[in-house]
């Protein structure tokens, strides 16, 4: 039946089709296709069989597909196209591998008391109140969807008091899209105390507060990982010390996490110094140590962080403002270093920050100063001294300094005086009040701290503040002779200001009073160049050390028109050029024009014999450092310094160490005297590695005999010209941290007007002083030798430099005589410049020192050593 339906269907469509339309006439023959238009008889159909609608003319147009079809299917594609890319961005960006997430927290839980027990992480106690705290952790997060679905981890790592705070961490693995908005939720302190009051099921604990900060994924494996895990409890009256894993012998390991857990009896806090600190150089993947004033390592926690080496006189005691401290230890797989020794023991928590004051004067400082102060801190001084006078504040020594927060800022550590916040690292400085009373207010916040500061308050008349002395706007009392004299003796350089310059001096466009000496030495005095826009060459000219005005075309074309050869001596790397005075002789017998080539870490010279025998001039310890008072030099930071003593009577003169078995010093020191012979070498000891003349049995100290003395033949004992000596050891030294050579410069070697140098020694402190105990430092810097001949009335000979501070007070004195007068150059390598020779006194103004010139005589030095 099918069949014959389809039949019917089929001819009744052939029929119409067959009759004519007006809208179209098409013959049966226009198909291509044969038409038979006889009547078919049914029987003759074979079974089975199906006639397509191939017969039908309008069906075999060769045309496309209706509009709507096309625009139908065309859809369908598209979606299908949008379908396949929303897969595909959804797989790729929100299917891809999911974010590892780590927080570490702590929470205050307020009905449980603190118990010994709880500090061993073995015990059954603390099983059971971790166990508890835990399960409420996990039920804060379970309650906020964008914490919950994505929490895989969270171990308790700690307790200690108060009542009990508990230390966690915990891990999370969210999809990326998703992390920004877990960061958000574990941010929202207020959120998650709120899900602990009104919707915890455990209602064993009662919880006060709850924070938690991203910290780095590592720390899950160091928290499983024992084998670098240590817990130490303070003992009443005692010292606890610790070390890195093989200190000293053997370095600390490498791919590390090492913690240490300090602990203190209660209304305690702890006081932690590392004695010993050696880990490696400070780089942005360096191994690293960080004090946490906590037991979980939260960088809002964080007290310190330190890299490098630090000496031992460096101040590195930190203090918690609880009886809890946290120290980490992060290696990389590099560092070869021995590590720290560090001790730690307990102190009363200080109940009294500040105070009041009275008197005429008096002093205060931070809490437990010169160590760090703690976080955490709230003191007030209300200062108060007698009605008829006024009070002013003067902070000696000021270093509350956070990095990263600027000195106009103070947003985190501060001292604050009539509403004025002062931070950072501040010379020494004055605030005063228009009354008997004052108020000073410091804050620290619960992160980095530092040393604090040391003050003292006075009383003063307010219609003469500083008797007898000139009074700066700072408050600062200075002598009368420092007003006008061209230095800014007050901060604030107010004593500069307003002044009527002498005879003997210029007046800079800023207004400054100059000498007229200073004019076109070639240093920057005025503090806007005007000492020197007068001796300006003319435009497309280079001007000569010497003042002489060449075209700026002869620069470095290997011709010495200036005739010292400072036209040839700035043009980049070396070039070889015809050999003069003022060029570096290679090896070789090669020249370069390049000025102070030797050990800059580039090869000038074909032979390179410009960095052999570079070994000298580097300093184990960080050269940049803070010592708390004066200018005591830290142990390590001049290893080439020598004590020269002779037997009866301790110290005489300074040396430098050149090698293992040769020192530098003054010929002078060695002049015989009616009673003393000092030119016999058998008189003299060396002490090297020395850093306090009352401990020169120090392990780190080396002690040797004289050989022989060998004194320039040249040396004039009253012009003190030729003034250099060379020392030979009767055993060689051994080269440590504390004990090492300074580079010699070659005979071109320039160390310019302006340039700050440093002068050490054991001298005098004061002119007619004693002499100090502790190795002293001072800046100094090099002064033109015209200049200096017009001081120092014509004594300077070339063999001779001129290094000082006009202004006074900074000097070699009696007992520096030989010591080394050094240069910090490329690389950081240091040089020494001279040799303390003689001046006109110790200290003062505008008497500069007379120091040997090691250049000039660097013929004269290889000659007699070798070296």
């Amino acid at each position: 039946m099918d069949n014959m339906k389809n039949y019917r269907l089929h001819e009744e469509r052939k029929m119409n089709d067959s009759l004519p339309s007006p809208s179209r006439k098409m013959n049966a023959l226009d198909s291509g296709l044969k038409y038979n238009s006889r009547k078919e008889d049914m029987n003759g159909v074979e079974e089975g069989v199906e006639f397509l609608p191939t017969m039908n003319a309008k069906k075999v147009e060769k045309r496309g597909p209706k509009r709507w079809v096309v625009v139908t299917a065309g859809l369908i594609v598209f979606v299908l196209l949008s379908l396949i890319v929303g897969l595909l961005v959804w797989h790729l960006k929100y299917r891809r591998a999911p974010v590892q997430k780590v927080y570490n927290g702590h929470l205050v839980v307020t009905n449980f008391d603190f118990i010994d027990a709880y500090e061993n992480s073995s015990s059954p106690e603390f099983y059971m109140l971790s166990k508890k705290v835990k399960q409420t952790i996990e039920e804060i997060y379970q309650t906020n969807p964008h914490i919950g679905p994505y929490h895989k981890e969270t171990v308790i790592t700690a307790f200690s008091e108060g009542s009990v705070i508990a230390y966690y961490w915990s891990e999370f693995v969210v999809p990326a899209y998703k992390a920004e908005a877990l960061d958000n939720a574990m941010a929202d302190k207020q959120s998650l105390i709120q899900t602990v009051t009104y919707r915890s099921r455990n209602p064993i604990l009662k919880i006060d507060s709850v924070v938690a900060f991203p910290a780095d994924p590592s720390i899950i494996e160091s928290s499983r990982d024992n084998s670098c895990n240590f817990a130490l409890h303070a003992k009443e009256g005692e010292l606890t010390s610790f070390t890195t894993q093989g200190f000293p012998n053997s370095p600390y390991p490498n791919n590390a996490h090492c913690t240490w857990v300090l602990r203190a009896d209660a209304n305690s806090i702890i006081s932690l110094t590392f004695k010993t600190f050696d880990v490696e150089q400070c780089s942005d993947k360096s191994d690293f140590v960080k004090v946490y004033n906590s037991l979980s390592p939260m960088e809002p926690h964080a007290l310190v962080k330190l890299c490098g080496r630090y000496p031992p006189s460096y101040n590195l005691t930190f203090l918690s403002s609880q009886n809890v401290m946290l120290v980490t230890l992060v290696t990389n797989a590099e560092g070869r270093n021995p590590g720290f020794k560090a001790e730690f023991f307990q102190l009363p928590k200080t109940k009294i920050c500040g105070g009041t004051l009275q008197g005429e004067s008096g002093t205060f400082t931070t809490p437990y100063y010169p160590a760090h102060y703690p976080p955490n801190m709230d003191c007030v001084w209300d200062i108060e001294v007698p009605s008829t006078k006024n009070v002013k504040v003067r902070f000696n020594l000021f270093y509350v300094l956070e990095l990263g927060i600027p000195m106009n800022s103070c947003t985190k550590d501060y001292v604050e005086i009539s509403n004025t916040k002062y931070c950072g690292e501040r010379p020494q400085f004055v605030v005063a009040s228009n009354n008997n009373k004052i108020r000073v207010r410091f804050h620290s916040d619960q992160s980095y701290t530092d040393t604090g500061f040391s003050a003292e308050f006075l009383s003063y008349d307010s219609s003469d503040p500083c008797p007898g002395k000139f009074t700066c706007n700072t408050g600062r009392c200075i002598n009368k002779e420092m007003r006008c004299d061209g230095w800014a003796d007050c901060t604030d350089a107010s004593d500069e200001r307003s002044c009527n310059c002498t005879k003997d001096q210029f007046r800079c466009n800023n207004g400054w009073c100059k000498p007229r000496f200073w004019l076109c030495d070639a240093v920057d005095d005025c503090g806007d160049n005007s000492d020197e826009l007068q001796c300006k060459c003319p435009d497309k000219s280079f001007k000569c050390s010497k003042g002489k005005c060449i075209l700026e075309t002869q620069k470095c074309d290997g011709q010495d028109d200036c005739g010292d050869g400072s036209d040839e001596g700035d043009c980049g790397k070396g070039k070889s050029v015809p050999c003069e005075d003022y060029t570096y002789k290679c090896r070789n017998s090669l020249c370069v024009s390049k000025t102070n080539p030797e050990c800059d870490g580039e090869k000038d010279c074909t032979d390179n014999s410009d960095e052999e025998n570079c070994n000298c001039g580097t300093r184990s310890y960080s050269k940049k450092s803070r010592i708390v008072g004066g200018l005591n030099s830290e142990v390590g930071e001049w290893p080439w310094q020598v004590s020269l003593h002779v037997e009866g009577h301790g110290h005489v003169c300074g040396a430098s160490l050149i090698s293992n078995k040769w020192l530098l010093s003054a010929a002078h020191c060695f002049q015989d005297e009616p009673r003393i012979r000092y030119s016999d070498s058998s008189l003299w000891t060396a002490f090297l590695g020395l850093h306090d003349q009352n401990d020169p049995d120090n392990e780190k100290v080396q002690k040797r005999r004289i050989k022989r003395i060998i004194s320039n033949t040249m040396f004039n004992d009253y012009t003190y010209d030729y003034d250099i000596a060379v020392l030979e050891l009767q055993d060689p030294v051994e080269f440590t941290n504390t004990v090492g050579p300074i580079c010699l410069p070659d005979a071109t070697h320039d160390f310019p007007a302006g340039k700050a140098i440093w002068v050490t020694g054991w001298g005098a402190t004061s002119e007619g002083g004693a002499g100090a105990k502790i190795l002293q430092k001072a800046e100094i810097r090099v002064i033109n030798q015209t200049m200096c001949n017009t001081l120092l009335d014509n004594q300077m000979t070339p063999r001779m430099m001129c290094v000082g501070v006009l202004t006074g007070g900074i000097d070699a004195c009696q007992g520096d005589s030989g010591g080394p007068l050094v240069s910090v150059e490329s690389n950081n390598r240091m040089f020494l410049a001279g040799v303390v020779s003689w001046g006109d006194g110790c200290a003062r103004r505008n008497k500069p020192g007379a120091y040997t010139r090691v250049s000039v005589l660097r013929d004269w030095i290889k000659q007699n050593t070798g070296i």
